[in-house]
C-alpha cells in the first residue's frame, strides 16, 4: 500500500493537529502570563511628520524646558514589543521548518547555524561591492540586491546539496557528515572575513527587508516565516513527495520495497533545509545590516529544540511545518519571558534544554501509548 492512502495517514493527520492544539493553548498561556505579570514601561512616543519620518513626540514642561513625551504601555502586550517577538522568531522558525523535513525523514542537520554564517557573509561580500563604497557601485539596484540574494540563498542551497549528497553516497549517519560540515562551513566563514564584520549594502536592499508599516513596525520576516511555514505546510502534507519523506522516516526499509526513491528523498530534505537557512540569513543581513562568521552560533539548538517541541519526533515519521513554527514561537516566549520577567539570563540556556528535553520525554511516551493501542488492538 502506497505512503498516499495509507490508513496511517488520517491517525496521524489527527495527532499532529491534537499537537498543535496544544501548542497554541501553551502559547496562549504564556501571553496571558506574560501580559499580566510582566508590568508596564514607559515609552518615547512617536509620530510621522509631513516629510513620512517618524520622529519623538516632545512638549515644553513648566520650566519652559523642551521633555520627550512618554506613553505607558504593557511590557508585554504592545505592538512594538509583538513585532519584535515575531522577528525574533522568523529567523528560527524558517529554519526550523527546513530542519523538520530532515527530522521527518529519520535524519539530523546540525549545521543549519554554519550554513546561516557562510550564507551571510557570501551574501553579504555581494552586497558590500555593489554598496555605496563598493566596485560595483553603479549598478542597477534591482540587479546588486538579486546578485545578494542569489549569492546567500544559493550558496545554503548548494552546502545542503553537499550534507545529502554525502549522506547518500557515503552511507555516513547524518550525525557525523552535518557535525563535519557544520565546522568546515563555519571555518570557512571565519577564513574569508578574518573575524572581521562585513557590511555597507545597497540602500534598496535594507528598505526591502525593514520595510515598515503603521507605528515603525517591521514585518516583512513575519510574512516571509508565514510563507515558508504555508509553502511547507502544503508540501509535507497535500504532495506526494511530502508524504514520502513521511514514509521514509516511518519505515526506510519499507519504503524502498514499495518503489520510493529513497536517496532522491533525502537528499530533497537536505536541499531544503539549506534553502530555509539561505532564507533565514538574507533576512538576517538585510535587518541588522551586517554579517560575521559568527552569525547563528547555536542556532543548531534552538532550530531541533524549535522543531521538536513542535511535535517533530527525533525517531522520524513525525512532525509538521506549523508545529515548526509554533514551537519556534513557544521557545522565543520562553526567552522573551525570561527578560521582560527579569530572571537572570544565565538561567535561558538552563530552560532552554530543560524545555527540549521534556518534549522529547512526552514524544516518546506518546509513541510507547501508540504502539500499545495498536497492539491492543492487533488482539
Amino acid at each position: 500500500m502506497s505512503a498516499n492512502n495509507s490508513p496511517a495517514t488520517p491517525v496521524r493527520s489527527r495527532r499532529l493537529r491534537l499537537q498543535e492544539g496544544g501548542l497554541l493553548v501553551v502559547i496562549l498561556l504564556l501571553g496571558v502570563l506574560l501580559t499580566v505579570f510582566g508590568g508596564s514601561v514607559k515609552v518615547p512616543k512617536f509620530e510621522t511628520n509631513a516629510e513620512g519620518e517618524r520622529v519623538r513626540v516632545f512638549r515644553t514642561n513648566e520650566s519652559g524646558d523642551k521633555e520627550p513625551v512618554l506613553v505607558e504601555k504593557n511590557k508585554f502586550l504592545n505592538a512594538q514589543n509583538l513585532a519584535q517577538v515575531a522577528k525574533d522568531t522568523s529567523f528560527i522558525a524558517i529554519m526550523a521548518v527546513g530542519a523538520t523535513f530532515v527530522i521527518i525523514s529519520g535524519g539530523i542537520d546540525l549545521s543549519v547555524g554554519a550554513i546561516y554564517a557562510l550564507a551571510s557573509v557570501l551574501g553579504a561580500l555581494v552586497l558590500q561591492r555593489c554598496g555605496p563604497e563598493g566596485a560595483h557601485a553603479g549598478l542597477s539596484p534591482w540587479i546588486s540586491v538579486s546578485l545578494g540574494m542569489l549569492a546567500c540563498v544559493g550558496t545554503a542551497v548548494l552546502c545542503g546539496f553537499l550534507n545529502g549528497g554525502m549522506i547518500v553516497a557515503l552511507r555516513v549517519h547524518p550525525f557525523i557528515i552535518t557535525l563535519g560540515t557544520m565546522a568546515i562551513l563555519r571555518g570557512v566563514a571565519f577564513v574569508i572575513t578574518k573575524g572581521q564584520s562585513i557590511g555597507g549594502f545597497p540602500q534598496a536592499f535594507r528598505d526591502l527587508i525593514r520595510w515598515e508599516i503603521g507605528d515603525g513596525l517591521s514585518l516583512v520576516p513575519l510574512v516571509v516565516m508565514i510563507i515558508v511555514t504555508i509553502v511547507g505546510g502544503i508540501y509535507l502534507a497535500r504532495l506526494a513527495t511530502g508524504r514520502r519523506v513521511y514514509a521514509i522516516g516511518g519505515n526506510e526499509l519499507a519504503s524502498k520495497f514499495s518503489g520510493i526513491q529513497v536517496n532522491r528523498v533525502k537528499l530533497s530534505v537536505y536541499i531544503i533545509s539549506g534553502l530555509t537557512a539561505g532564507i533565514a540569513a538574507l533576512l538576517s543581513i538585510g535587518y541588522y545590516g551586517g554579517a560575521t562568521s559568527g552569525d547563528g552560533q547555536g542556532y543548531e539548538l534552538n532550530v531541533i529544540a524549535a522543531a521538536v517541541v513542535g511535535g517533530a519526533s527525533l525517531a522520524g515519521g513525525k512532525g509538521s511545518a506549523l508545529g515548526a513554527l509554533l514551537g519556534a514561537l513557544v521557545i522565543q516566549l520562553i526567552t522573551t519571558g525570561i527578560v521582560i520577567l527579569q530572571i537572570d539570563q544565565n538561567y535561558s540556556q538552563i530552560i532552554m534544554g530543560i524545555v527540549v528535553i521534556v518534549a522529547v520525554v512526552l514524544d516518546q511516551l506518546n509513541n510507547l501509548l501508540a504502539k500499545r493501542r495498536l497492539l491492543s488492538h492487533s488482539k
